[in-house]
């Protein structure tokens, strides 16, 4: 357990780490003010206006990095800070979340799939390592019995939100890719409010990037715990 232990605390550090940078960058370029003058939910508006999107509706919700797109009800929602603000890490916020908007109109493959996943997910996710535990304990080490079994089905578990953390990076790349690429072709930013809001997105992918990598590690520890233990 010890190794484990040690694992998940560097994990957590680096993740740490990159969400403490992440937040500074956010208030670095909280300070760049847009020329144009446009708050976050403006931009939001404008984006999808220009992708011919008219039955997601942008509002705003409370929190600090809230931001998010929910499918379900078609809303973009956007922290209070970055639906009212005009500033460069407002712009690259709201644009991204109208990013997942448009993939979501253009029935983008990997955000379909993660879509799949979320209702295995959200039910599996908080179960599997106590899963995997329990079998262990019923004797999954020894590698038999109905305890490897029940351990064998916690890393299946555990497989689907490590799959899941995976399937989230190419749609929150692509989500950036298409943000900057609209911001950029529409002339909505100076060069330097682009850098800035680039470099905002830059970071806020690689919290996803830890993620799955925590994930990752997760998976193949209690799987070496589970299958290594066999004869």
């Amino acid at each position: 357990m010890m190794g484990y232990y040690i694992l998940i605390g560097a994990i957590a550090l680096i993740s740490w780490l990159v969400s403490s940078r992440l937040k500074n960058k956010f208030r670095h370029y909280s300070k760049v003010h847009l020329q144009n003058g446009m708050s976050g939910a403006e931009i939001a508006e404008k984006m999808l206006q220009d992708h011919g999107i008219r039955d997601v509706k942008v509002v705003s919700t409370p929190g600090m990095l809230t931001d998010h797109y929910n499918p379900r009800n078609k809303t973009v929602n956007l922290s209070e800070g970055v639906y009212h603000q005009r500033n460069a890490a407002a712009a690259a916020v709201a644009a991204h979340e109208c990013g997942h908007a448009v993939q979501h109109a253009q029935a983008y493959e990997w955000l379909t799939m993660r879509s799949k996943l979320v209702p295995v997910v959200s039910v599996t996710s908080g179960l599997s390592m106590w899963v995997v535990i329990g079998g262990i304990v019923l004797g999954a080490a020894s590698g038999a019995g109905l305890g490897f079994w029940v351990a064998v089905a916690g890393l299946g578990m555990m497989g689907f939100a490590t799959l899941f953390s995976f399937v989230t990076l190419p749609v929150e790349y692509d989500a950036s890719n298409r943000a900057l690429a609209w911001l950029k072709h529409n002339n909505m930013l100076t060069p330097q409010e682009y850098k800035g809001s680039e470099d905002a997105l830059k970071w806020a992918a690689r919290t996803y990037v830890v993620a799955a990598i925590g994930s990752l590690a997760t998976l193949v520890y209690w799987g070496m715990q589970v299958l290594g233990g066999r004869d």
